[in-house]
């Protein structure tokens, strides 16, 4: 049985998540979110950084999407046994919950590096028989229920978190806030006797001092708000004084991005665009930039990662080794990625009973489905894109889950389907349903062209594109969020402009002439500088945008303070 007792002297450091996406047998994620959580956690282990994570059990899951006949998002709840993964542990907590006390027991999953190390992750459960019916269920559904329902599991993480940390016998001394979800636990640190210390020193200070957070969010509604009396009556008045609260967290409502922006005395977005973006949005707070990276062992295909490690050793550890796969045979590079692309092809084949052409381009579209993604931009002109395909074929694979509440992404998702009807003799469109981390592990290696158009400002920074890049797959992006620092146009990628909001029309005009004019031309009639180009994604992207620089970071310049 693995015990939680090593970890307990050398950890120095709690990484509070609402999600993260430990292995893909585990529910407890919903998106990229949880998937940067868990490649952190991954890249930890790997330089044995003395973290613990916390996050919630959600034992449904966030959902399993079916798709109807006529396009239509089915959102199932998409359990999965704790037990199977995870190790309950002898310690229980209490919050206070509309005035009930509902107990939280951790159980303990670690994630291990090859290299030797491990760290631990907390999985936070309301679910037992001390509980009450109703806060059994707070620990059931990821994202799910009503406000009051995410204001439940966001007192559970936070504060509960903080709890449970102190309960087993850690002694942390940075609390790092991955999105604002965990933000509650800064109001159990304020009440802590040790944050007031002989000089009377301000606790708000030591607070500050004690805390990180990383924002995610440029999206104004993606802002957690809670009412007042909503406080007043679920989270209660012991733990701080109502007047107090607003002048930290807000006057008219609780912001839980604002009760971190000041109660952090780090705070970074995760981009450099988004870091200028959030400094817009929140004037007079200093926020840096730390920009996303992905665990490069989990996300590269076994046919690259053996090409690698043949030539580059140690490359999964030191990530920098790929700066030199420029060098690497262009008839290697292209093996590689024809194993790639037939593993896509097949799982095509296998979910929907589609052939797919090996010989066509494929491109891939995959992420959340709503509105600020734009994943029907591809389809504003329908004539236009039976024209491309008519001088240069290609093929379309799209995968997203709309959040159950966003009416919004799931009307997107119906169109889509109706444009797969409406092109079906013209331009294969394929939408994979139930899109998840093995999904994605065979997306991001066998496409061609990885699509991403966002309505920019508004991609933080975006992964998936980093993911495709470590596998030669070339970026056609809206240059947002991270493809600022990493396009070089025509080198790694090319890039869409995308400069304003109100420009769908003429982001997708440059869409299409950059499709036709230059990336299908590529394709079909210079296929050596096509793989000259994936040899430069991987050696210019990989060394750069991976998650062992993004923690290295994080540790010398956030918990190192």
């Amino acid at each position: 049985m693995v015990s939680i007792q090593p970890f307990l002297s050398r950890t120095s450091v709690a990484y509070f998540s609402m999600e993260i996406a430990l292995r893909p047998e585990m529910h407890t994620y919903s998106g990229g979110l949880g998937i940067l959580a868990g490649d952190s956690a991954r890249s930890a282990a790997d330089l044995s950084l003395p973290v613990v994570f916390v996050t919630l059990a959600s034992h449904k899951g966030y959902l399993r999407q079916e798709i109807e006949a006529d396009g239509k998002q089915v959102d199932n709840a998409d359990p999965w046994k704790i037990r199977d993964f995870a190790t309950p542990l002898d310690a229980m907590v209490a919050v206070e919950i509309e005035g009930r006390s509902v107990w939280i027991r951790p159980w303990l999953h670690t994630v291990s590096s090859p290299l030797g190390a491990a760290v631990p992750v907390l999985l936070l459960d309301t679910d037992f028989d001390q509980n009450a019916a109703v806060d059994r269920e707070i620990t059931d559904r990821l994202y799910g229920g009503d406000e009051i329902y995410r204001l439940k599991q966001e007192i559970v993480l936070g504060i509960g978190g903080a709890k449970a940390l102190e309960a087993l016998g850690f002694r942390i001394a940075t609390f790092h806030l991955n999105e604002g979800h965990a933000a509650l636990l800064t109001l159990h640190l304020l009440g802590k006797p040790a944050l007031a210390d002989l000089a009377n020193r301000d606790p708000v200070e030591r607070v500050r001092e004690a805390c990180v957070f990383t924002t995610h969010t440029p999206v104004e509604a993606g802002h957690d708000r809670f009412s007042y009396t909503d406080i007043e009556r679920v989270l209660g008045t012991e733990l701080i004084d109502l007047d107090e609260l607003k002048l930290l967290g807000g006057t008219s409502q609780l912001n839980l991005t604002l009760l971190a922006l000041n109660l952090s005395g780090y705070v970074n977005g995760v981009a450099v665009r988004h870091a200028e973006t959030t400094r817009r949005m929140f004037p007079g707070y200093r926020i840096e930039s730390v920009t996303n990276g992905v665990h490069v062992s989990t996300w590269t295909h076994p046919a690259f990662a053996d090409l690698y490690q043949a030539d580059l050793p140690c490359w999964a550890h030191e990530p920098e080794r790929l700066v030199r796969c420029d060098q690497l045979p262009d008839e290697h590079i292209w093996s590689a990625h024809q194993r790639a692309k037939a593993e896509l092809l097949a799982l095509v084949f296998r979910e929907t009973g589609h052939t797919l052409d090996p010989d066509r381009p494929t491109i891939a579209f995959a992420r959340r489905m709503t509105g600020y993604k734009r994943p029907d931009l591809i389809f504003t002109e329908l004539d236009r894109l039976r024209a491309i395909a008519r001088r240069y074929p290609f093929q379309i694979v799209m995968a997203g889950k709309a959040h159950p509440r966003d009416s919004q992404g799931k009307a997107l998702i119906a169109q889509i389907h109706r444009h797969m009807r409406e092109l079906s003799n013209d331009v294969p469109v394929i939408f994979l349903s139930n899109y998840d981390m093995d999904r994605a592990r065979v997306l991001v290696a066998g496409a061609d062209i990885w699509l991403n158009t966002p309505m920019p400002p508004l991609e933080a920074s975006g992964t998936s594109g980093m993911k495709a890049a470590l596998n030669g797959v070339l970026n056609l992006s809206v240059v947002d969020g991270w493809w600022v620092e990493a396009c070089i146009e025509g080198v790694t990628g090319w890039g869409i402009d995308g400069r304003r909001l109100d420009m769908a029309q003429d982001d997708a005009a440059e869409l299409y002439g950059k499709l036709e004019d230059t990336v299908l031309p590529l394709y079909y009639e210079n296929r050596s500088r096509w793989i000259w180009m994936m040899k430069q994604a991987i050696s210019k992207i990989g060394p750069y945008f991976n998650s062992q620089r993004m923690m290295r970071r994080y540790a010398s310049e956030a918990y190192l303070r």
